[in-house]
Protein backbone atom coordinates (compact mmCIF):
# COMPACT_ATOMS: atom_id res chain seq x y z
CA UNK A 1 0.00 0.00 0.00
CA UNK A 2 1.66 3.67 -1.07
CA UNK A 3 1.82 6.46 1.36
CA UNK A 4 -0.47 8.38 -0.64
CA UNK A 5 -3.57 5.80 -0.61
CA UNK A 6 -2.90 5.02 3.02
CA UNK A 7 -3.19 9.14 3.50
CA UNK A 8 0.55 7.99 5.58
CA UNK A 9 2.90 10.83 4.96
CA UNK A 10 6.64 10.02 5.48
CA UNK A 11 8.10 10.80 9.05
CA UNK A 12 4.79 12.74 9.70
CA UNK A 13 3.51 11.74 13.45
CA UNK A 14 0.50 9.34 14.00
CA UNK A 15 -1.35 8.47 16.64
CA UNK A 16 -1.81 5.04 17.89
CA UNK A 17 -5.14 4.96 16.10
CA UNK A 18 -3.68 5.94 12.82
CA UNK A 19 -0.52 3.19 13.41
CA UNK A 20 -3.25 0.54 13.84
CA UNK A 21 -5.58 1.93 11.25
CA UNK A 22 -2.75 1.92 8.23
CA UNK A 23 -1.30 -1.15 9.39
CA UNK A 24 -4.95 -2.71 8.23
CA UNK A 25 -5.56 -0.50 5.17
CA UNK A 26 -6.01 -3.25 2.31
CA UNK A 27 -7.67 -0.54 -0.29
CA UNK A 28 -8.22 2.71 0.33
CA UNK A 29 -10.77 4.74 -2.20
CA UNK A 30 -10.09 8.51 -2.53
CA UNK A 31 -13.39 9.02 -1.16
CA UNK A 32 -15.58 6.70 1.26
CA UNK A 33 -14.44 3.61 3.36
CA UNK A 34 -12.06 1.46 4.00
CA UNK A 35 -10.99 -2.13 3.25
CA UNK A 36 -9.58 -3.08 6.23
CA UNK A 37 -8.10 -6.35 7.44
CA UNK A 38 -9.83 -8.23 10.63
CA UNK A 39 -7.84 -9.66 12.94
CA UNK A 40 -10.34 -11.45 15.60
CA UNK A 41 -13.48 -11.59 14.94
CA UNK A 42 -15.76 -12.26 18.13
CA UNK A 43 -19.52 -13.71 17.59
CA UNK A 44 -22.32 -14.84 20.63
CA UNK A 45 -25.60 -16.15 20.30
CA UNK A 46 -26.97 -13.74 18.20
CA UNK A 47 -24.98 -14.73 15.26
CA UNK A 48 -26.89 -17.00 13.63
CA UNK A 49 -28.50 -14.14 11.46
CA UNK A 50 -25.31 -14.20 10.15
CA UNK A 51 -24.94 -18.07 9.94
CA UNK A 52 -27.94 -17.93 7.59
CA UNK A 53 -27.17 -15.38 5.48
CA UNK A 54 -23.50 -17.56 4.57
CA UNK A 55 -25.61 -20.55 4.08
CA UNK A 56 -28.14 -19.12 1.50
CA UNK A 57 -25.21 -17.35 -0.50
CA UNK A 58 -23.28 -20.51 -0.04
CA UNK A 59 -20.12 -18.71 1.28
CA UNK A 60 -17.40 -20.39 3.68
CA UNK A 61 -15.89 -19.43 6.54
CA UNK A 62 -12.13 -17.87 5.19
CA UNK A 63 -10.41 -18.58 8.48
CA UNK A 64 -12.31 -20.18 11.36
CA UNK A 65 -8.96 -19.43 13.50
CA UNK A 66 -9.63 -15.99 13.38
CA UNK A 67 -13.16 -16.18 14.47
CA UNK A 68 -13.81 -17.46 18.12
CA UNK A 69 -17.52 -17.89 19.65
CA UNK A 70 -18.47 -17.09 22.94
CA UNK A 71 -22.06 -17.58 24.84
CA UNK A 72 -22.94 -14.49 26.94
CA UNK A 73 -25.78 -12.37 26.12
CA UNK A 74 -28.83 -15.26 26.47
CA UNK A 75 -27.34 -17.70 29.07
CA UNK A 76 -28.69 -18.53 32.31
CA UNK A 77 -26.84 -17.58 35.24
CA UNK A 78 -28.84 -19.60 37.73
CA UNK A 79 -27.49 -23.00 35.61
CA UNK A 80 -24.69 -24.26 33.01
CA UNK A 81 -27.59 -25.81 31.18
CA UNK A 82 -29.43 -24.43 27.94
CA UNK A 83 -32.61 -26.03 29.65
CA UNK A 84 -32.32 -23.42 32.04
CA UNK A 85 -32.83 -20.34 30.00
CA UNK A 86 -35.49 -18.16 30.34
CA UNK A 87 -37.83 -19.40 27.82
CA UNK A 88 -38.00 -22.14 24.95
CA UNK A 89 -36.68 -19.45 22.84
CA UNK A 90 -33.76 -18.41 24.20
CA UNK A 91 -32.83 -22.50 25.07
CA UNK A 92 -33.14 -23.21 21.05
CA UNK A 93 -31.28 -20.31 20.53
CA UNK A 94 -27.92 -21.32 22.55
CA UNK A 95 -28.49 -25.02 21.04
CA UNK A 96 -28.50 -23.35 17.66
CA UNK A 97 -25.10 -21.36 18.60
CA UNK A 98 -23.31 -24.81 19.47
CA UNK A 99 -24.52 -26.31 16.24
CA UNK A 100 -23.24 -23.11 14.66
CA UNK A 101 -19.99 -23.83 15.94
CA UNK A 102 -19.59 -27.24 15.10
CA UNK A 103 -20.90 -26.68 11.31
CA UNK A 104 -18.24 -24.04 11.21
CA UNK A 105 -15.57 -25.25 13.01
CA UNK A 106 -14.71 -22.10 15.01
CA UNK A 107 -13.04 -22.56 18.50
CA UNK A 108 -16.07 -21.55 20.94
CA UNK A 109 -16.66 -21.38 24.71
CA UNK A 110 -20.11 -22.54 25.15
CA UNK A 111 -22.09 -23.16 28.38
CA UNK A 112 -20.18 -26.18 29.67
CA UNK A 113 -16.38 -24.92 28.93
CA UNK A 114 -14.32 -24.12 32.06
CA UNK A 115 -13.40 -20.83 30.31
CA UNK A 116 -16.79 -19.81 29.32
CA UNK A 117 -17.96 -16.23 30.10
CA UNK A 118 -18.95 -12.06 28.52
CA UNK A 119 -17.25 -11.72 25.76
CA UNK A 120 -15.45 -8.53 26.52
CA UNK A 121 -14.04 -10.50 29.50
CA UNK A 122 -12.55 -13.89 28.20
CA UNK A 123 -11.14 -12.12 24.92
CA UNK A 124 -8.60 -9.93 26.68
CA UNK A 125 -8.08 -12.69 28.86
CA UNK A 126 -7.40 -16.02 26.61
CA UNK A 127 -5.01 -13.22 24.82
CA UNK A 128 -7.38 -13.29 21.46
CA UNK A 129 -7.60 -9.80 22.02
CA UNK A 130 -4.18 -8.23 21.35
CA UNK A 131 -2.34 -4.49 20.97
CA UNK A 132 -1.98 -3.60 17.61
CA UNK A 133 -4.97 -5.71 15.84
CA UNK A 134 -8.59 -5.00 14.69
CA UNK A 135 -11.10 -6.65 16.27
CA UNK A 136 -14.77 -6.86 15.84
CA UNK A 137 -18.02 -8.01 17.64
CA UNK A 138 -21.70 -7.86 16.81
CA UNK A 139 -21.80 -6.05 20.50
CA UNK A 140 -21.65 -2.27 20.61
CA UNK A 141 -19.23 -2.08 23.64
CA UNK A 142 -16.45 -3.95 21.65
CA UNK A 143 -14.44 -0.67 22.31
CA UNK A 144 -13.57 -2.69 25.51
CA UNK A 145 -10.98 -4.71 24.26
CA UNK A 146 -9.29 -1.06 22.92
CA UNK A 147 -7.90 -1.43 26.34
CA UNK A 148 -5.35 -2.89 25.33
CA UNK A 149 -3.71 -0.63 22.27
CA UNK A 150 -6.33 -2.10 19.52
CA UNK A 151 -9.26 -0.92 17.44
CA UNK A 152 -12.13 -2.83 18.80
CA UNK A 153 -15.61 -2.22 17.45
CA UNK A 154 -19.02 -3.47 17.05
CA UNK A 155 -20.67 -4.30 13.43
CA UNK A 156 -24.02 -5.72 12.83
CA UNK A 157 -24.96 -9.12 11.39
CA UNK A 158 -24.71 -8.67 7.75
CA UNK A 159 -21.10 -6.88 8.18
CA UNK A 160 -20.41 -10.44 10.62
CA UNK A 161 -20.98 -12.27 7.82
CA UNK A 162 -19.00 -10.33 5.54
CA UNK A 163 -15.76 -10.44 7.70
CA UNK A 164 -16.38 -14.37 8.35
CA UNK A 165 -16.18 -15.16 4.54
CA UNK A 166 -13.24 -12.33 3.50
CA UNK A 167 -11.85 -11.56 6.80
CA UNK A 168 -12.19 -7.97 5.61
CA UNK A 169 -14.67 -4.97 6.29
CA UNK A 170 -15.70 -1.40 4.76
CA UNK A 171 -15.27 1.43 7.47
CA UNK A 172 -14.86 4.79 7.22
CA UNK A 173 -12.07 6.28 9.25
CA UNK A 174 -13.17 8.33 11.85
CA UNK A 175 -12.09 11.36 13.32
CA UNK A 176 -9.63 11.39 16.54
CA UNK A 177 -9.81 12.94 20.01
CA UNK A 178 -7.65 13.04 22.59
CA UNK A 179 -8.44 13.13 26.41
CA UNK A 180 -6.05 13.70 28.47
CA UNK A 181 -6.72 12.86 31.83
CA UNK A 182 -4.15 13.74 34.94
CA UNK A 183 -3.60 13.96 38.94
CA UNK A 184 -4.52 11.23 41.58
CA UNK A 185 -7.61 9.92 41.41
CA UNK A 186 -9.30 10.70 45.00
CA UNK A 187 -10.63 7.48 47.38
CA UNK A 188 -13.70 6.10 46.40
CA UNK A 189 -13.32 6.98 42.46
CA UNK A 190 -12.83 4.45 40.01
CA UNK A 191 -12.17 4.06 36.00
CA UNK A 192 -16.70 3.52 36.27
CA UNK A 193 -16.61 7.28 38.23
CA UNK A 194 -13.94 8.54 35.33
CA UNK A 195 -15.87 7.41 32.33
CA UNK A 196 -19.11 8.72 33.67
CA UNK A 197 -17.73 12.07 34.23
CA UNK A 198 -16.00 12.33 31.18
CA UNK A 199 -19.64 11.00 29.13
CA UNK A 200 -21.14 13.90 31.36
CA UNK A 201 -19.03 16.43 30.16
CA UNK A 202 -19.51 15.30 26.20
CA UNK A 203 -22.77 13.95 26.28
CA UNK A 204 -24.43 11.34 25.14
CA UNK A 205 -23.53 12.66 21.17
CA UNK A 206 -20.05 14.31 21.82
CA UNK A 207 -17.95 12.19 20.15
CA UNK A 208 -19.82 10.98 17.03
CA UNK A 209 -17.75 10.16 14.65
CA UNK A 210 -14.55 10.20 16.54
CA UNK A 211 -12.22 7.61 18.12
CA UNK A 212 -10.89 8.66 21.81
CA UNK A 213 -7.77 7.88 22.72
CA UNK A 214 -7.07 8.20 26.86
CA UNK A 215 -3.98 9.29 27.70
CA UNK A 216 -2.40 11.18 30.88
CA UNK A 217 -0.95 10.58 33.96
CA UNK A 218 -4.48 9.17 35.60
CA UNK A 219 -4.44 6.87 32.57
CA UNK A 220 -0.40 5.49 33.16
CA UNK A 221 -1.39 4.78 36.75
CA UNK A 222 -4.85 2.95 35.92
CA UNK A 223 -5.06 -0.54 36.36
CA UNK A 224 -5.67 -2.45 33.47
CA UNK A 225 -9.60 -3.64 34.50
CA UNK A 226 -10.52 0.03 34.84
CA UNK A 227 -8.88 0.86 31.74
CA UNK A 228 -10.94 -1.75 29.77
CA UNK A 229 -13.99 0.12 31.93
CA UNK A 230 -13.43 3.64 30.73
CA UNK A 231 -12.86 1.72 27.07
CA UNK A 232 -15.95 -0.08 27.25
CA UNK A 233 -18.02 2.72 28.41
CA UNK A 234 -16.42 5.32 25.22
CA UNK A 235 -19.59 4.15 22.73
CA UNK A 236 -21.94 5.98 25.58
CA UNK A 237 -20.25 9.13 24.43
CA UNK A 238 -21.35 8.43 20.57
CA UNK A 239 -18.15 7.28 19.80
CA UNK A 240 -17.41 3.65 18.19
CA UNK A 241 -13.92 3.59 19.38
CA UNK A 242 -11.99 4.02 22.32
CA UNK A 243 -8.37 3.35 22.58
CA UNK A 244 -5.30 3.10 25.58
CA UNK A 245 -1.46 2.46 24.23
CA UNK A 246 -0.52 -0.50 25.79
CA UNK A 247 2.48 -0.11 28.24
CA UNK A 248 3.76 -2.68 30.59
CA UNK A 249 0.83 -2.91 32.58
CA UNK A 250 -0.89 -4.26 29.62
CA UNK A 251 2.48 -6.78 28.51
CA UNK A 252 2.55 -8.22 31.85
CA UNK A 253 -1.29 -8.91 31.97
CA UNK A 254 -1.34 -10.96 28.09
CA UNK A 255 1.97 -12.71 29.03
CA UNK A 256 1.00 -16.64 28.74
CA UNK A 257 -2.60 -15.72 28.10
CA UNK A 258 -3.56 -19.23 25.97
CA UNK A 259 -3.83 -17.15 22.53
CA UNK A 260 -1.22 -14.67 23.14
CA UNK A 261 2.40 -15.27 21.30
CA UNK A 262 4.95 -17.18 22.94
CA UNK A 263 8.71 -17.69 22.89
CA UNK A 264 10.11 -15.73 20.37
CA UNK A 265 7.07 -14.61 18.71
CA UNK A 266 6.09 -12.68 21.97
CA UNK A 267 9.29 -11.30 22.18
CA UNK A 268 9.02 -9.95 18.56
CA UNK A 269 4.96 -9.13 19.35
CA UNK A 270 6.05 -6.83 22.25
CA UNK A 271 8.98 -5.31 20.31
CA UNK A 272 6.24 -4.04 17.53
CA UNK A 273 3.67 -3.31 20.28
CA UNK A 274 6.24 -0.43 22.11
CA UNK A 275 6.26 1.47 18.62
CA UNK A 276 2.39 1.72 18.61
CA UNK A 277 2.00 4.71 21.17
CA UNK A 278 0.94 8.17 19.87
CA UNK A 279 3.94 9.86 18.55
CA UNK A 280 4.88 13.80 19.94
CA UNK A 281 2.73 15.78 18.05
CA UNK A 282 0.55 13.70 16.52
CA UNK A 283 -2.66 15.16 15.37
CA UNK A 284 -6.01 15.04 17.33
CA UNK A 285 -8.98 16.95 15.96
CA UNK A 286 -10.22 17.64 19.20
CA UNK A 287 -8.49 17.72 22.59
CA UNK A 288 -10.16 17.38 26.15
CA UNK A 289 -8.45 17.75 29.96
CA UNK A 290 -9.30 16.44 32.50
CA UNK A 291 -8.71 16.74 36.56
CA UNK A 292 -9.02 13.03 38.25
CA UNK A 293 -8.79 15.00 41.32
CA UNK A 294 -11.36 16.60 41.05
CA UNK A 295 -13.93 13.34 40.10
CA UNK A 296 -16.30 12.46 42.84
CA UNK A 297 -17.98 8.91 42.91
CA UNK A 298 -20.67 9.08 40.23
CA UNK A 299 -24.04 8.23 39.54
CA UNK A 300 -26.89 8.60 37.19
CA UNK A 301 -29.98 10.27 37.76
CA UNK A 302 -31.37 10.09 34.25
CA UNK A 303 -32.04 7.53 31.58
CA UNK A 304 -28.81 8.46 29.59
CA UNK A 305 -25.19 7.75 30.84
CA UNK A 306 -24.73 11.38 30.54
CA UNK A 307 -27.24 12.28 32.86
CA UNK A 308 -24.16 11.47 35.63
CA UNK A 309 -23.69 13.70 38.79
CA UNK A 310 -21.28 13.69 41.63
CA UNK A 311 -22.97 11.09 44.68
CA UNK A 312 -23.38 14.53 46.91
CA UNK A 313 -24.97 16.37 44.06
CA UNK A 314 -28.97 16.96 43.64
CA UNK A 315 -31.19 15.95 40.66
CA UNK A 316 -31.36 18.78 37.94
CA UNK A 317 -33.86 21.03 37.47
CA UNK A 318 -35.27 21.13 33.74
CA UNK A 319 -36.55 24.51 33.76
CA UNK A 320 -33.22 25.70 34.00
CA UNK A 321 -32.31 24.67 30.85
CA UNK A 322 -32.09 26.90 28.49
CA UNK A 323 -32.31 24.61 25.21
CA UNK A 324 -35.77 23.47 24.59
CA UNK A 325 -35.30 19.71 23.72
CA UNK A 326 -32.62 19.21 26.50
CA UNK A 327 -35.46 20.93 28.79
CA UNK A 328 -37.86 18.34 27.75
CA UNK A 329 -35.26 15.32 27.38
CA UNK A 330 -34.58 15.81 31.10
CA UNK A 331 -38.07 16.75 32.08
CA UNK A 332 -39.24 13.06 30.49
CA UNK A 333 -35.96 11.42 32.14
CA UNK A 334 -37.42 12.61 35.23
CA UNK A 335 -40.78 11.45 35.26
CA UNK A 336 -39.67 7.96 34.37
CA UNK A 337 -37.15 7.93 36.92
CA UNK A 338 -40.15 9.71 39.27
CA UNK A 339 -37.67 11.74 40.63
CA UNK A 340 -37.75 15.24 41.89
CA UNK A 341 -35.85 18.41 41.33
CA UNK A 342 -33.47 19.01 44.10
CA UNK A 343 -33.60 15.76 45.86
CA UNK A 344 -30.28 14.85 47.14
CA UNK A 345 -28.32 11.83 45.41
CA UNK A 346 -27.87 10.48 48.61
CA UNK A 347 -31.67 10.57 49.60
CA UNK A 348 -32.71 8.16 46.32
CA UNK A 349 -33.98 4.74 48.16
CA UNK A 350 -32.79 1.78 45.95
CA UNK A 351 -34.69 -1.59 45.68
CA UNK A 352 -32.05 -3.90 44.61
CA UNK A 353 -28.35 -4.00 43.36
CA UNK A 354 -26.65 -5.86 40.21
CA UNK A 355 -22.64 -6.04 40.19
CA UNK A 356 -21.73 -7.94 36.97
CA UNK A 357 -21.42 -6.96 32.99
CA UNK A 358 -18.54 -6.64 30.49
CA UNK A 359 -18.37 -3.27 32.42
CA UNK A 360 -17.47 -3.95 35.81
CA UNK A 361 -17.45 -7.94 36.34
CA UNK A 362 -13.59 -8.27 36.63
CA UNK A 363 -12.05 -9.50 39.73
CA UNK A 364 -10.99 -6.10 40.84
CA UNK A 365 -14.24 -5.12 40.40
CA UNK A 366 -15.36 -8.11 43.24
CA UNK A 367 -12.72 -7.20 45.06
CA UNK A 368 -13.77 -3.64 45.32
CA UNK A 369 -17.16 -4.59 45.91
CA UNK A 370 -16.22 -7.23 48.22
CA UNK A 371 -14.17 -4.90 50.56
CA UNK A 372 -17.28 -2.79 51.09
CA UNK A 373 -19.82 -5.83 52.41
CA UNK A 374 -17.29 -7.89 54.60
CA UNK A 375 -18.53 -8.45 57.81
CA UNK A 376 -22.00 -6.41 56.93
CA UNK A 377 -25.48 -7.04 55.66
CA UNK A 378 -27.43 -5.87 52.70
CA UNK A 379 -30.39 -4.30 53.58
CA UNK A 380 -31.90 -4.90 49.89
CA UNK A 381 -31.60 -8.18 47.57
CA UNK A 382 -28.82 -8.32 44.55
CA UNK A 383 -26.82 -10.44 42.26
CA UNK A 384 -23.50 -10.56 41.61
CA UNK A 385 -22.31 -11.83 38.61
CA UNK A 386 -18.39 -12.79 37.60
CA UNK A 387 -17.65 -11.70 34.08
CA UNK A 388 -15.89 -15.54 33.59
CA UNK A 389 -15.74 -19.24 34.65
CA UNK A 390 -11.91 -18.02 35.19
CA UNK A 391 -12.86 -14.56 37.31
CA UNK A 392 -15.29 -16.79 39.50
CA UNK A 393 -12.69 -19.74 39.93
CA UNK A 394 -10.31 -16.79 41.30
CA UNK A 395 -12.98 -14.82 43.26
CA UNK A 396 -13.88 -18.08 45.19
CA UNK A 397 -9.90 -18.44 45.63
CA UNK A 398 -10.12 -15.20 47.61
CA UNK A 399 -13.19 -16.22 49.64
CA UNK A 400 -15.37 -13.27 47.70
CA UNK A 401 -18.53 -15.22 46.76
CA UNK A 402 -18.67 -16.33 50.34
CA UNK A 403 -18.38 -12.16 51.44
CA UNK A 404 -21.14 -11.96 48.75
CA UNK A 405 -23.31 -14.70 50.09
CA UNK A 406 -22.95 -13.63 54.28
CA UNK A 407 -23.81 -10.16 52.82
CA UNK A 408 -27.06 -11.44 51.77
CA UNK A 409 -26.59 -11.76 48.09
CA UNK A 410 -26.88 -14.05 45.29
CA UNK A 411 -23.77 -15.67 43.73
CA UNK A 412 -23.91 -16.59 39.95
CA UNK A 413 -22.75 -18.24 36.96
CA UNK A 414 -20.94 -15.73 34.09
CA UNK A 415 -23.29 -14.06 31.78
CA UNK A 416 -24.47 -10.79 30.52
CA UNK A 417 -27.36 -11.40 32.86
CA UNK A 418 -28.89 -8.16 34.61
CA UNK A 419 -27.35 -5.59 31.80
CA UNK A 420 -29.64 -6.20 29.11
CA UNK A 421 -33.21 -7.89 30.02
CA UNK A 422 -32.80 -10.43 27.18
CA UNK A 423 -31.82 -13.65 29.79
CA UNK A 424 -34.43 -13.67 32.48
CA UNK A 425 -32.69 -11.65 34.64
CA UNK A 426 -34.60 -9.00 35.23
CA UNK A 427 -35.90 -6.44 38.09
CA UNK A 428 -39.36 -5.66 39.19
CA UNK A 429 -41.46 -3.06 37.35
CA UNK A 430 -40.91 -0.16 39.28
CA UNK A 431 -37.88 -0.55 41.17
CA UNK A 432 -35.21 1.06 41.17
CA UNK A 433 -31.71 -0.61 40.70
CA UNK A 434 -28.13 0.68 41.54
CA UNK A 435 -26.47 -1.22 38.92
CA UNK A 436 -22.72 -1.77 37.61
CA UNK A 437 -23.72 -2.04 33.92
CA UNK A 438 -22.93 0.29 30.58
CA UNK A 439 -26.38 1.61 30.48
CA UNK A 440 -29.26 3.23 32.07
CA UNK A 441 -31.87 3.38 29.44
CA UNK A 442 -36.10 3.16 29.31
CA UNK A 443 -36.58 -0.46 30.27
CA UNK A 444 -33.08 -1.89 29.79
CA UNK A 445 -33.43 -4.14 33.25
CA UNK A 446 -36.97 -4.46 32.82
CA UNK A 447 -40.14 -3.18 31.95
CA UNK A 448 -40.43 0.48 34.14
CA UNK A 449 -37.13 -0.58 35.96
CA UNK A 450 -35.37 2.67 36.96
CA UNK A 451 -31.38 2.14 36.41
CA UNK A 452 -29.03 4.26 38.34
CA UNK A 453 -25.02 3.45 36.76
CA UNK A 454 -22.41 3.17 39.56
CA UNK A 455 -19.44 1.22 40.09
CA UNK A 456 -19.09 -1.97 42.22
CA UNK A 457 -18.32 -0.35 45.73
CA UNK A 458 -21.38 2.10 44.93
CA UNK A 459 -23.63 -0.35 44.53
CA UNK A 460 -22.22 -2.56 47.30
CA UNK A 461 -22.64 1.23 49.48
CA UNK A 462 -26.18 1.12 47.64
CA UNK A 463 -26.88 -2.69 48.98
CA UNK A 464 -25.76 -2.15 52.63
CA UNK A 465 -27.98 1.32 53.29
CA UNK A 466 -30.94 1.02 50.70
CA UNK A 467 -30.12 4.24 49.08
CA UNK A 468 -27.24 5.40 46.84
CA UNK A 469 -24.76 6.00 49.04
CA UNK A 470 -21.08 8.07 48.72
CA UNK A 471 -18.69 4.81 49.51
CA UNK A 472 -16.08 6.94 51.52
CA UNK A 473 -18.46 7.72 54.09
CA UNK A 474 -18.49 3.75 53.98
CA UNK A 475 -14.87 2.99 54.08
Amino acid sequence: MNERATGKVKNKPRSLFEKVWDQHVVLAREQGPSLLYIDRHLIHEGSFHAFNQLRERGLAIRNVKQIFGIADHYVPTTSRQAAGSATPEIEEMIVRFDQNMRWSGVPHFGLSDPNQGIVHVIGPEQGISLPGSTIVCSDSHTSTHGALGAIAFGIGQSESMHVMSTQTLWQTKPKSMQVVIDGKPGPGVSGKDIILHIISRLGSDGAVSYAIEYTGTTIAQLEIDDRFTMCNMTIEAGARFGIIAPDERVFEYLKDRPYAPKGEQWEDAVASWRALPSDAGAHFDRTLHIDASEIAPTVTWGTSPDAALPINGRVPDPSLLTDNNARQSAQAALQYMGLTPGTLLTDIAIDRIFIGSCTNSRLADLICAAEVLKGKKTVIPGIVVPGSMQVKRAAEALGLDKTFIDAGLEWREPGCSMCVGVNGDLAQTGERVASTSNRNFVGRQGPGVRTHLVSPAMAAAAALTGHLTDVRTLV
